[in-house]
């Protein structure tokens, strides 16, 4: 009783902190449930919470923070900008120099131990902090080996995390260390959002969350009691080989998920009903995405279809006013080219190969997470220090440095620190880019309807571009002129507009295409001077159209100089988008030629998909 009291007191302190409980939390039944097997029996494995901004899930953890601290179990929230030191422990500067002894700072996973670690939007955290975590976690005990020390702490700890899918992506091998996953879906529902709405008005229910704390104390006395038979076991192994999961991980978590909601339930004994119960919760982010029979038989009937519409076209062979394409002489060639005009819908989008770029040497205020830089301010990820000045000084470097000189200055009470000791902190952070689009629009790209594909190719490098906080810019070619049709913006929803309406048809102004990107990078860098470029060109390179007329040089050398021109200007980056059709007898490969021109990266339009990546918005079907 007396213990109760005191829970009391400590919930009723929380609830003047916090105005939403716990238990008044409006829907989101699956969520709720998977934290309270958690505070039951820590082995569930820990949630990870999916879901579009402003579905709830930092406000329920933060809310099931206080039922957590009431019930005296560590809870412990990693910062977004958190460094290595800070999460593995390390040095506590002011006690050592106090001391005069080296004094060790626990780190964040060593507080969390026999509680919870809670990380928002992890899937934006660096994966070697990630990684460094989990190791820990998979270990039960952080092993600190740095500066001098050497020790070992327990840590034995579930992690409570977040996401948003169209934040970016997340590791499926991280994935898999959860033993709980919930997909929070928007509430559509009028009266619920109505009482969303009351409850944020209303002062707190405190009734409700200490029940509920009575009933989770309750529970972990009564799973002493619980008995788990050889038939469920089987039951399990059964499950997970029917619901085609991957890993063992998913048949250890069921069964420890299976025995808290039996106690929570407050059975002697595991039954089937209780597996089922919390099976969704344990497969839903590990199931393996199976190739369905009828969908393959549906595919080959598609493709049967588009063979014999494609040697009827041959047959019938439509009319095609004729353009000029030079060849790599120079010389001029005839080939089709459709004058006429016509808008493509978008095609699918996918999730595209990752584009790695090298970081420079250039110090910035930067923000966004593409390409590692070095930064000016104290914000970033500490790297390593230096004796060039930058604005924080790296405190254990410059006390390292000075340490062997103590005795020579005579120090007695104080540390003796000279400018020569002084060492200074080099931080890095990922920035994004202004990633500027210059696409083919001539009528070849309307031919077989390949523009379909590209837009969808496109569709799917601007949704990289959001998830990297990318400015974007959009130019077309085709007939005789380039156009921009998006100057810079960070609307990728404008850029998606003015992609669904790119039309197609007329020739293919190539030169002026990369001549009006040359024009827009340079106007462009006079205004943001640190930003750098990423020119994406896509097009099958059959250029036709000369930027003057009367030229002494051929179409093929012109394309080669302004290509040289580009490639000479600092701080931007080059990739080419291939979309010509290489199983046909004729193939030019100009796109190829064009990317070594440029020095930047090919990719064929087929191979540009990534193959490893787990596509979560997919693969939870989140609408």
């Amino acid at each position: 009783m007396k213990k109760s009291q005191q829970n009391w007191k400590s919930l009723t302190k929380l609830l003047h902190e916090y105005r939403m409980t716990f238990s008044d939390f409006v829907d989101q039944e699956q969520a709720k449930l998977a934290l309270i097997l958690n505070a039951i029996l820590p082995d569930c494995g820990g949630l990870l919470l999916v879901g579009k901004r402003g579905t709830g899930k930092s406000t329920l953890l933060k809310a099931f923070k206080n039922i957590v601290q009431a019930l005296n179990i560590p809870f412990v929230e990693l910062p977004m900008n958190s460094t290595e030191e800070a999460v593995l422990g390390g040095i506590d500067i002011e006690e050592t120099v106090k001391q005069g002894r080296r004094i060790y700072q626990k780190g964040l996973v060593s507080k969390a131990h026999g509680g919870f670690l809670m990380i928002e939007d992890i899937n934006l955290f660096p994966n070697d902090i990630l990684s460094l975590i989990f190791e820990v976690q998979s270990r039960g005990e952080n092993i600190i080996e740095r500066e001098g020390i050497t020790l070992k702490e327990p840590a034995k700890f579930q992690i409570l995390a977040t996401m948003n899918p169209e934040e970016g992506d997340f590791s499926a091998h991280f994935l898999d260390r959860f033993g709980m996953c919930v997909i929070m879906d928007e509430i559509k529902d009028k009266n619920k959002r109505i009482e969303i709405v009351k409850l944020n008005l209303d002062c707190a229910d405190q009734n409700k969350d200490f029940q509920l704390i009575e009933r989770i104390l309750k529970s972990k006395e009564f799973i002493k009691q619980l008995r788990l038979s050889d038939e469920i076991k089987e039951y399990i192994a059964e499950l997970t080989l029917k619901e085609a999961v991957s890993g063992h991980r998913a048949d250890i978590f069921l069964m420890y998920a299976s025995k808290a909601y039996a106690a929570y339930k407050e059975e002697k004994e595991i039954r089937k009903e209780h597996v089922d119960r919390v099976a969704p919760l344990v497969f839903i982010h590990r199931k393996r995405q199976v190739e369905n029979p009828q969908t393959e038989e549906k595919e080959q009937e598609q493709k049967r279809k588009e063979n014999t519409e494609e040697r009827g076209n041959k047959e019938n062979k439509p009319k095609h006013t004729s353009s000029t394409q030079f060849s790599e002489q120079g010389s001029p060639q005839e080939r089709p080219s459709s004058e006429k005009e016509e808008v493509f819908p978008v095609g699918d989008s996918f999730k595209v190969k990752r584009i790695l770029l090298k970081k420079d040497r250039i110090l910035r205020e930067a923000y966004g997470r593409r390409t590692k830089t070095k930064i000016k301010g104290r914000g970033g990820r500490f790297v390593r220090s230096l004796m060039q000045k930058r604005e924080d000084i790296a405190i254990s470097a410059t006390l390292r440095a000075a340490a062997p000189f103590q005795k020579v200055r005579g120090r007695k009470d104080k540390l003796i620190i000279k400018d020569q000791d002084l060492r200074y902190k080099e931080k890095e952070r990922k920035m994004s880019h202004i990633v500027i689009f210059v696409v083919d629009a001539s009528g070849s790209m309307g031919v077989e309807q390949r523009m379909i594909q590209t837009k969808g190719a496109i569709l799917s490098l601007l949704m990289d571009c959001y998830q990297k906080r990318d400015k974007v810019a959009m130019i077309v070619f085709r007939k005789d002129r380039a156009e921009v049709v998006l100057p810079p913006t960070s609307s990728h929803d404008l850029a998606l507009k003015r992609l669904k309406q790119i039309p197609t048809g007329g020739k293919t102004p190539l030169s002026a295409g990369l001549m009006e990107a040359y024009k827009l990078i340079k106007r462009t860098s006079l205004k943001e001077p640190e930003a750098r470029f990423l020119m994406i060109l896509v097009t099958d390179g059959k250029a036709n159209v000369p930027i003057a007329e009367k030229s002494s040089i051929t179409l093929f050398e012109e394309v080669r100089k302004i290509c040289s021109t580009l490639k000479n200007i600092p701080k931007v980056d080059f990739v080419v988008v291939d979309t010509e059709k290489k199983n046909k007898f004729i193939k030019i490969d100009m796109a190829l030629k064009i990317a070594e021109w440029l020095s930047g990266k090919y990719f064929k339009i087929d191979t540009l998909t990534s193959e490893n990546l787990v596509e979560i918005v997919n693969f939870y079907k989140i609408d």
